[in-house]
């Protein structure tokens, strides 16, 4: 195989990914104006189906807007040899692979930002602030920027230079290596998100003493769950819309509130919603998207052991100086595909997780609660009620409110 033609793979691999998605997304919206099924009628008022109806439309056209341009972009780069020109602005400043590879990446992720960025501000300040949803100021907006470069900086830095060094030691071994370094990284970060990098962005607080957490407290009792740690995240700071998680293992395991879910929603709702991130830990869930990341981590840099030393990849985007920092973009391109097949796979084991996590809350709990918190999450995020079933199977990580609603309620 030639450079040229392995150009025109990647070039057809970001074409058929843009037109897939593009389909999927117009099916999804001609979806939107579908009956609201029976069991979701008591959702939105007319009112409030109108503004959720606009709601979906205006993301779907800046949507489509926003992904015609990055591709446009992409192609355009590609196309001019963005690539070449980037790595020779690299190898101006060292000859020192690492260096190389991590200005070369920090020009890309750079670039990146500064083209999305407008995008994300028009999204924040004028589609969410229409709706109601935005409470970011301006100033939060741009430390949160500089945050993510901060660390995106130090922490992907880190990570990428010793993942070539380990290659430049080990050679085609290099996998193992990174492997465990991946693994170690992964396993740190979950065991401590919340207590390292939350607080980067947000501020947490226990959850006061007083009936809500008497009612958690006692739930947790019920079904020999020791929950000690359950706090308060300030989300509120920068949207409207509501959120739970489970997160850490061990000693470090806690529950995290977003105080908009705290103010929208009831007591007995708070424990229905804490019974199901409760069913996730009893399930095992958390443990097995961790091995299965893992392991899927593992079979991505086993192959990309295998062609990182062909200089075919590098020649491929126009850069005529094999290396490693060129060669993993050119995989990721050719190796898109695959992702999206296991996103699918783990998307299926996602859904169903879900079912079982709702399962055991309503047989540790109640299912009315839940279901009542459900419908007004969904109603206070303006959720899509009617998605095409294609774009479910493909996007959604969750079970629809409809299908979750009627699983609760089945006998």
């Amino acid at each position: 195989m030639t450079p040229t033609s392995l150009f025109y793979i990647i070039i057809a691999i970001i074409i058929i990914d843009f037109i897939v998605d593009k389909i999927l997304d117009a099916l999804n919206a001609k979806h939107y104006n579908d009956p609201i099924p029976e069991e979701l009628t008591d959702v939105y008022d007319q009112a409030e189906y109108q503004k959720s109806q606009d709601y979906k439309t205006t993301n779907y056209k800046f949507g489509l807007i926003t992904s015609t341009f990055s591709l446009i972009v992409t192609l355009a780069f590609l196309g001019l040899d963005g690539f070449e020109f980037v790595d020779t602005i690299a190898r101006s400043y060292s000859d020192h692979n690492i260096i190389i590879a991590l200005i070369f990446f920090g020009i890309i992720m750079l670039g990146s930002d500064l083209l999305n960025t407008p995008f994300s501000y028009y999204k924040t300040f004028v589609i969410e602030e229409r709706f109601g949803f935005n409470k970011t100021t301006k100033a939060t907006f741009i430390l949160d920027k500089l945050k993510g470069l901060l660390m995106m900086a130090i922490i992907g830095g880190g990570l990428l230079a010793l993942i070539i060094w380990f290659y430049e030691v080990t050679g085609t071994y290099f996998w193992l290596y990174a492997w465990a370094l991946v693994a170690l990284f992964s396993i740190f970060t979950n065991m401590f998100y919340a207590r390292l990098i939350v607080p980067i962005f947000n501020k947490q607080t226990p959850l006061e003493a007083g009936e809500l957490r008497d009612k958690i407290s006692e739930y947790a009792n019920s079904v020999g769950f020791n929950l000690n740690k359950i706090f308060v995240i300030d989300g509120s700071k920068r949207s409207t819309k509501a959120n739970a998680y489970f997160s850490g293992f061990g000693s470090e395991k806690r529950v995290t509130l977003y105080d908009t879910l705290v103010n929208d929603l009831e007591d007995e709702e708070i424990v229905a919603v804490l019974a199901h991130e409760v069913g996730h830990y009893k399930k095992k869930h958390i443990i097995f998207n961790l091995i299965a990341s893992l392991l899927l981590t593992g079979l991505t840099l086993f192959i990309l052991s295998i062609f990182i030393s062909n200089p075919l990849l590098s020649q491929a985007l126009g850069v005529e100086t094999p290396s490693f920092h060129v060669g993993l973009i050119a995989f990721g391109l050719l190796y898109s595909p695959i992702s999206e097949l296991t996103g699918f796979v783990m998307n299926h084991f996602s859904r169903k997780f879900e079912y079982q996590a709702d399962d055991y809350a309503k047989n540790t709990y109640k299912s009315e609660p839940l279901v009542s918190s459900l419908k007004k999450l969904s109603k206070n995020s303006l959720s899509n009620l009617t998605p095409h079933p294609a774009y479910v199977w493909v996007h959604y990580s969750h079970p629809t409110l409809l299908e979750r609603v009627r699983n609760l309620r089945r006998e």
